[in-house]
């Protein structure tokens, strides 16, 4: 404190009673956000009791991260403190975001060994926008079904619900798997066969079925498999044509086993399980091993 009867405080005094230090006193004083009250006869800064306050408020403001432009408006009224920190909070919560998904990518990345250009294109993928993202899946969604007006309804809703999207606020693991999603969606074989897969459905359905069918036709595949399973019954045996008549009755065997073949493979297995994780659900189980049983039994017993 200058001796001089009137408390005024030099920057070093103001220093060293708020354990600031005096390059950055005066820097926040250069800025406008810490104006002197006077000036000594030399010319030096001088600061007040209400100097000592503001400057604790600069600096608790500092330290939750805002700008001096926001601080400048804080202490000039313009803005409140509350309005202030909600900016600061919806900005803070986009940068989290972008945070999260550079973490997924560079994950991805040091797990599968990526190259430069893999490295690229997955964070283009990981940042899309909700809009280009949706584009996507349409795209997707039209190369399946475009002009298959008789595939069973419920199976175009189904998949679009397993396609899903990222949520507002997504975990670096639903950034990681709408990554590979979205790079299986866009695979040319992929498509080809999902498309392979709803052209079956669409040769098989009449304009008497009902939505919904074919869903339940897989419910009761893996409904009945598993139960053959759990008796332990072998695929190349009688009981095992008897379980396959009772789920085709006199359905051409080997139609159904191209389908099947079609259903049954690891990127279809794989796509249902990257769909729940982007849309936060438990691990769907793909029924492997009951898919695997009436394969092996519709191979080992091909005739009606």
């Amino acid at each position: 404190m200058i001796d001089d009867g009137t408390g005024l405080l030099t920057i070093g005094e103001l220093s060293r009673s708020t354990g600031l230090g005096v390059r950055t006193i005066r820097y926040w004083s250069d800025e406008g956000a810490l104006p002197p009250v006077a000036r000594s006869a030399a010319g030096y800064r001088l600061f007040d009791a209400g100097s000592v306050a503001r400057l604790e408020l600069i600096r608790t403001l500092r330290e939750l991260g805002l700008g001096l432009g926001d601080v400048r408006a804080v202490l000039a009224g313009e803005r409140t403190v509350a309005e202030v920190a909600a900016a600061h909070v919806a900005a803070l919560d986009a940068q989290i975001r972008s945070l999260k998904v550079t973490r997924a990518v560079l994950s991805t990345v040091a797990r599968r060994g990526s190259s430069a250009q893999e490295t690229t294109l997955m964070n283009k993928l990981a940042r899309l926008s909700a809009a280009e993202r949706g584009r996507i899946v349409d795209d997707f969604m039209e190369e399946t079904f475009g002009g298959l007006d008789t595939a069973d309804p419920d199976i175009r809703t189904r998949l679009r619900f397993d396609v899903g999207d990222l949520p507002d606020d997504p975990t670096p693991e639903q950034v990681d798997a709408w990554v590979e999603l979205a790079e299986l969606i866009q695979d040319r074989g992929f498509r080809a066969r999902m498309r392979e897969m709803i052209e079956f459905n669409a040769a098989d359905r009449g304009p008497d079925v009902p939505p919904g069918t074919s869903l339940w036709f897989m419910s009761r595949l893996v409904h009945l498999a598993g139960e053959a399973l759990e008796r332990g019954v072998d695929p190349g045996s009688p009981e095992a044509d008897t379980v396959l008549r009772g789920l085709l009755g006199d359905a051409d065997r080997a139609s159904v086993l191209a389908r099947l073949e079609s259903a049954a493979h690891a990127e279809v297995a794989r796509f249902r399980e990257l769909s729940a994780v982007v849309r936060g659900l438990d691990p769907l189980s793909a029924h492997r091993e009951e898919f695997a049983w009436v394969l092996a039994a519709l191979r080992a017993h091909p005739d009606r």
